[in-house]
């Protein structure tokens, strides 16, 4: 299986990623499909969770690096591959690479979080950290192949790695052989480009939406103008889906096969990231949250039963504690107060027992006694506490208030 971008529209059709699930066998995982009773009943009809998070390396860029590999020419893989990447793609071509006996050596961020680095070089693959960001990765690992002959293996942009991608639409057909709807994650579209050729040749009648990060939502203006286009400066957590240009090869399928493109904010991502843990009891990366928070953000658009896939797992744990946090807080579950007291002895224990009464859960304190804006007997506090949602925060407020306090918005 070998192709060139300058292929037809559509270079990548059903017969191929039939012949990649065939490679794959033995190699990838068929991932779970759990059933979300919370998203159904939101949704209004079944929800069902494509785990590509518990896939082998963390996501579903396995199966397309590996196709990509297993169909280089011998002196191809004699040479070796290079990749460029922050995490996911890494892991996977090295993994790839590894079970085919193949060098491959991954560029990296030098700001790349330490368990993604140490995974890869676990997996077999010779690690270069290079650059602040992936663009200059990628052109480090494109001026290496250039210089050594290794062949450069893209992330999204090669008709390979999206019949491998495709896999995952098979395996849903075969596991929800009912499915109405399949929201997938879209960075540059290899994943959605795949699951749509597979998924669409079968059913044309299953919807696939795809879900952007709206900081880093370039295909939006590309498909309103017809050819892949920019975002400079792309902004998001979901780094996994953080790219600034479509991939040409994915762009044309995904503009033909894939019926919509939504996109999600922030405390969306954040959101649906924690309820993946709370409610189904899986680690999800913000990029594999994606089709998570497009439900969330509008559960009734989608015609059941929905497959959303939950396309990684691998979340720093850093990256992580500050994400739970954002989540929590766009529930209203944390409670950020500033007030004014007496600044007297005893005064922050009495107002620690006002909120010990309305049940909230102190977790930081800062007092405040030298300050301009404060009167000669005042102090200011802040706050920050659980709760346990908005109208608990609204009862935390108000006990405050009936209690004397002057609470500072």
């Amino acid at each position: 299986m070998s192709y060139s971008t300058a292929d037809s529209l559509r270079p990548v059709t059903l017969d191929d990623v039939r012949g990649a699930q065939k490679m794959l066998t033995g190699v990838a995982r068929v991932t779970a499909m759990e059933s979300s009773r919370h998203l159904s009943q939101l949704a209004g009809s079944p929800v069902h969770l494509k785990c590509e998070n518990l896939q082998r390396t963390g996501s579903f860029k396995l199966r397309g690096a590996y196709v990509r590999i297993a169909g280089l020419l011998p002196e191809e893989r004699a040479a070796g591959v290079v990749a460029a990447s922050a995490g996911n793609h890494a892991q996977g071509v090295a993994l790839a690479s590894a079970l085919l006996g193949v060098h491959a050596t991954v560029f990296m961020p030098k700001g790349a979080p330490l368990p993604k680095i140490s995974a890869t070089r676990e997996y077999g693959a010779e690690v270069r950290l290079h650059g602040q960001v992936v663009d200059e990765t990628l052109a480090a690992a494109q001026e290496y192949a250039a210089e050594t002959g290794a062949v450069f293996i893209h992330p999204f942009d090669h008709p390979d790695i999206i019949a491998g991608q495709g896999t995952v639409g098979l395996e849903i057909l075969d596991q929800c052989p009912e499915v109405g709807t399949i929201v997938v994650g879209i960075g540059g579209g290899g994943l959605a480009a795949g699951i749509a050729v597979a998924v669409k040749a079968i059913r044309p009648d299953v919807r696939i939406v795809g879900v952007q990060a709206e900081g880093a939502a370039a295909y939006p203006p590309s498909l309103a103008a017809g050819r892949p286009v920019s975002v400079r400066n792309p902004v998001t957590m979901a780094d996994g889906i953080k790219v600034g240009r479509p991939g040409d090869v994915p762009f044309g399928l995904i503009e033909e096969l894939v019926d919509e493109v939504r996109t999600v904010g922030e405390d969306q991502l954040s959101a649906a990231l924690l309820l993946c843990l709370e409610r189904a009891k899986l680690v999800v990366e913000p990029a594999g949250a994606a089709p998570v928070a497009a439900l969330l953000a509008e559960p009734g658009a989608f015609a059941g039963p929905v497959v959303a896939v939950l396309s990684g797992g691998n979340v720093d744990p850093v990256l992580m504690q500050r994400v739970l946090r954002h989540g929590m807080s766009a529930q209203g579950r944390y409670l950020a107060v500033r007030l004014r007291l007496t600044d007297r002895p005893g005064a922050l224990a009495t107002l620690l027992g006002v909120l010990s009464v309305v049940d909230a859960n102190v977790l930081d304190v800062s007092h405040v006694r030298t300050d301009p804006r404060l009167g000669l007997t005042e102090a200011e506090v802040e706050l920050h506490l659980e709760t346990k949602g908005p109208a608990h925060c609204s009862e935390v407020g108000h006990a405050l208030r009936e209690a004397g306090y002057t609470v500072i918005d």
